[in-house]
């Protein structure tokens, strides 16, 4: 004003402030006086040098506030003098570097630097929020170029700043935009721009992107500044650019996806099997009338040669598509590398000794202990010279000459044997993994006993279990079973539905026998539970034979074998489940659509996307590699688990029986009968056990999750009927639903998406789910699977009674028996090499409370303050989770030999540490 002032010699100015634009459009509408547009002030004018000492120097200033007032008796009219001028605003891009590149990057990378000084350039256009009056198209800068990128290109750092200024008049507006186009051949990738010289202060742009060569794609890549719009509120300049964006990413669904391309789009799980190298790679696909499942990410590969429904493979080590941003970053992939590194030693070696000793069977418990002191080779007769001598490829020969002992083939010893070896043996910590365990998920309260089967009885048999109350009534501690149901003290662990129908195909398979179990649980007075039966069932028998058989606690040495081989086979039928329902499903399978749909459907602009982007970080790449390596035909899952070849079928087989809405903890809780609505508790829920380390942790995350959710919607959506009224809101979701979950669309049960609570509601669910959720079924894998006789994954002997010719060499040798019943040693090391890998944390993990750009990702001030409170609160129940494992009254986490539950401690360091809860299902 002063400077106004100074040039207008006009006292009617000072009498005047400037208001904010809002209010000024208001003022002249209402009140007819004058407004103002935004002021951008040009770096060049913020120097040493006073303006008014450069207007006395006769020096031409760029301020854009040249005005007279000529004045009426009621209208201020702003008559302009001269054109809006031009002057320069400066773009700030964070380039981040691969701190490795091979000789074909490298000679790239020089090649980029030659000809960008011959204009081969990385260009940049600023976009305004705001329509050009003269080409009614959104404003734009001029064009302008990265100007130091030759000069950098051989900065070895991590984060390489580039400068670029850009040209912008003074009518420009608040920039919402800008467009990148990468005339270099190598692609690039960015972090973040900033750009510096508005009257606003700095803008930024969160990017994390890769932008690629012009060449590959021309179209320039568009990114928004890091404030939120609803779609309705998007400013005018921004509105086609938005639509824009969103159609490139969605594609056309046709044609083969490339390895550059960031185009989000479904198909089934048609990719699984592999017809064109026979019969027994043949594997039916998964969604669908027929077999209903979830949808992937498609990626376009042609058919099969043999089979046009089932599309082509692409085996390792050749990528599999996923949008070019899903990819793993660097550290992320050299984690992973290097753990299937270690994946394909353990596997190998064992491979070798299995086939040159044809030996495949553990000869006692103090083999399986050299894995982890001794390592594979050491122990099982494959010395260093024979190293050597093998066609090994020299870099698996390098690592293993530098490797300290052989230690690069060393197991870590499993967290389940660091405080008690034979903890595993007792039946307490059978009981207690139940509900401390990997697999904390599956334990129910029984509601009636005997139980009842829900299957078709004329398919699969009389639906009455074979446990009767004579079976129990001695641990009871003096009740009766009615009693004991009544006072909510007996549980079970179900699997005879899931397994029952699949048994007859399993036990066909070679070298897998497997039941259908339930085991039943009676909780004592200390809080822990006991197991008091396990019911093994086979299915529909000759007439006279048995299909049921209950097994309860010994009494004898014979027994003692008899209860061990049952509780075996529970585990492997655990291990299953947990593997192909609970984690795999549940989590990775279900949640994939929901990703799918927000890139397609919600713009990054969109406050939505900006709070969900954090936790679809890296889902879609995870699960391709899955389908590539676990979980295709005669992958990983296949060969190390009960069901073999049957595995996805079964998955398949539970999603039947998937609810969204019973997805959420306190749902999932009440659901399985664990607790009941109480308002006078904490969460609002009474648990029936209460010291349950899983839900009792889970809540207070649950309850962070949902509060921090709840004031984010609240603070877009003070309205409902903004939630019904948004486009792209709705079409995520009806997308999710209609398309991701098409083969269950038209079931009742999908929640509504009508209200503030709704919404909450959902994102809780799918936040809750790739977070905390998959961490707890997930990051313990290694701890309790990585000693197989605690969680053997298949086991390969039936329990043999008096009837049997094999019952006489059980009575002689029930060691070796059982030794021989759990997995071989190629099957054991190869579990333990991919349970160790997907337990391990990278070190670009982001954990719960974090998230990139931790101050810059939204330009909402309260928004951000939100979300460090919500960091805050984290940091809180991480240490109310360390007081509870340490609290002596809380047997199930703390006491002589008992693990403490650290599976929902949000933070972890890197690697295998059995906690630490990731923001996305990365692993």
């Amino acid at each position: 004003m002063p400077l106004a002032s100074e040039i207008m010699g006009c006292s009617m100015m000072q009498k005047s402030s400037f208001l904010p634009l809002n209010d000024l459009k208001d003022t002249h509408k209402n009140r007819g006086q004058f407004c103002v547009n935004p002021v951008l002030v040009p770096l060049d004018n913020r120097r040493s040098r006073s303006r008014s000492s450069r207007l006395k120097k006769g020096v031409r200033t760029t301020t854009p506030m040249v005005v007279v007032a000529a004045i009426s008796e009621d209208l201020v009219k702003i008559v302009r003098v001269e054109k809006p001028v031009t002057f320069k605003v400066r773009a700030v891009l964070t380039v981040r570097n691969k701190n490795k590149e091979d000789l074909k990057e490298t000679i790239v990378r020089k090649l980029d630097a030659f000809t960008d000084q011959i204009g081969r350039n990385v260009v940049l256009e600023l976009y305004s929020n705001i329509i050009d009056p003269k080409t009614r198209a959104p404003k734009k800068s001029k064009e302008a170029v990265l100007k130091d990128w030759s000069k950098k290109s051989n900065l070895k750092t991590e984060r390489v700043n580039y400068i670029a200024d850009i040209l912008v008049d003074s009518e420009f507006g608040t920039p919402g935009a800008i467009t990148i186009t990468n005339k270099h051949q190598k692609e690039f990738f960015l972090e973040s721009i900033t750009i510096e010289g508005f009257a606003c202060g700095p803008v930024h742009f969160p990017c994390n992107s890769w932008v690629q060569s012009s060449k590959d794609h021309p179209e320039p890549r568009i990114f928004f500044s890091n404030q939120p719009y609803l779609p309705d509120e998007t400013p005018a300049g921004l509105k086609s650019l938005r639509e824009k964006e969103l159609r490139i990413l969605r594609g056309d669904g046709k044609g083969i996806r490339k390895l550059s391309d960031r185009i989000y789009d479904y198909d089934v799980y048609n990719d699984l099997g592999n017809p064109d190298r026979g019969n027994d790679f043949v594997r039916p696909s998964l969604g669908g009338d027929k077999i209903p499942y979830p949808r992937r990410c498609r990626t376009g590969r042609v058919p099969s040669d043999t089979d046009i429904s089932a599309e082509s493979r692409v085996e390792k080590p050749l990528p599999m598509y996923v949008p070019r941003d899903e990819q793993f970053e660097e550290s992320k992939a050299n984690a992973f590398s290097t753990g299937r590194l270690r994946a394909v030693l353990h596997n190998l070696l064992p491979s070798m000794v299995a086939s040159i000793s044809k030996k495949h069977d553990f000869k006692g418990f103090s083999q399986i202990d050299s894995l982890y002191s001794e390592g594979v080779l050491l122990k099982l007769g494959l010395q260093d010279d024979l190293v050597k001598k093998l066609p090994l490829p020299n870099l698996v020969t390098r690592l293993h000459e530098s490797s300290q002992g052989g230690g690069l083939l060393k197991y870590d010893t499993p967290k389940i044997l660091s405080k008690d070896r034979f903890a595993w043996l007792r039946d307490d910590e059978f009981a207690r993994q139940a509900i401390a365990g990997v697999n904390p998920v599956s334990i129910a309260k029984l509601e009636v006993f005997p139980p009842l089967s829900q299957l078709d009885p004329e398919k699969y048999g009389p639906q009455e279990s074979a446990l009767r109350e004579e079976h129990i009534a001695g641990y009871l501690n003096g009740m009766t079973v009615q009693q004991a149901l009544e006072e909510d003290k007996l549980f079970i662990i179900d699997y005879h539905d899931i397994y029952l129908p699949f048994l007859d195909r399993i036990n066909a398979l070679d070298g897998r026998k497997a039941y259908a179990t339930r085991t039943i649980f009676y909780l004592n007075q200390s809080g822990t539970l006991m197991p008091v039966a396990i019911e093994l069932s086979l299915p529909q028998a000759l007439p006279g034979s048995e299909s049921k058989r209950v097994v309860t606690p010994p009494v004898d040495a014979t027994s003692n074998w008899m209860w061990q081989l049952a509780k075996a086979h529970v585990c492997s039928n655990d291990a299953g489940v947990h593997q192909l329902i609970h984690h795999w499903l549940r989590t990775h399978a279900s949640m994939e659509p929901f990703i799918l749909a927000a890139h397609r459907q919600l713009s990054a602009m969109h406050p939505i996307y900006k709070l969900l982007d954090p936790h679809m970080r890296y889902t879609l790449e995870i699960n391709a590699l899955a389908r590539q390596n676990l979980i295709n035909a005669d992958g990983v899952i296949e060969a190390c688990f009960t069901p073999g070849r049957y595995c996805m079928e079964m998955s398949a087989a539970a999603y039947k029986n998937w609810r969204f809405d019973l997805e959420g903890l306190p749902a999932d809780l009440i659901r399985r009968g664990m607790a009941v609505p109480d308002p006078s508790k904490p969460h609002g829920l009474k648990l029936l056990i209460e010291d349950y380390p899983y839900a009792t942790d889970g809540l207070l995350i649950w309850e962070a999750i949902q509060k921090w959710v709840q004031t984010y919607v609240n603070r877009y959506y003070p309205d409902s009927d903004q939630i019904c009224n948004d486009r792209e809101l709705q079409a995520w979701y009806a997308e999710s639903i209609n398309v991701g979950h098409a083969d269950l669309r038209h079931e009742n049960w999908w929640p509504t998406l009508a209200s503030a609570e709704d919404l909450t509601s959902v994102l809780t669910t799918i936040i809750w789910l790739t977070s905390a959720q998959h961490a707890a079924l997930n990051f313990g894998q290694y701890p309790y699977g990585g000693y197989v006789p605690n969680r053997p994954t298949l086991m390969r002997r039936l329990i043999p009674d008096e009837n049997d010719p094999e019952y006489i060499s059980f009575l002689d040798d029930p060691q070796k028996y059982y030794l021989s019943a759990l997995p071989s040693l190629l099957q054991s090391t190869k579990i333990m090499a991919v349970v160790d890998t997907l337990s391990t944390h990278s070190p670009d993990e982001e954990y719960i409370g974090e998230r990139q750009q931790t101050s810059t990702w939204s330009g909402d001030a309260e928004t951000v303050e939100a979300f460090y409170a919500f960091s805050a609160e984290i940091q809180r129940i991480e240490k109310e989770i360390e007081k509870r494992n340490n609290d002596t009254s809380l047997r199930n986490r703390c006491g002589a030999g008992v693990l403490p539950y650290e599976l929902l401690a949000p933070s972890s360091e890197p690697g295998v540490t059995c906690r630490g809860v990731p923001n996305s299902i990365s692993i």
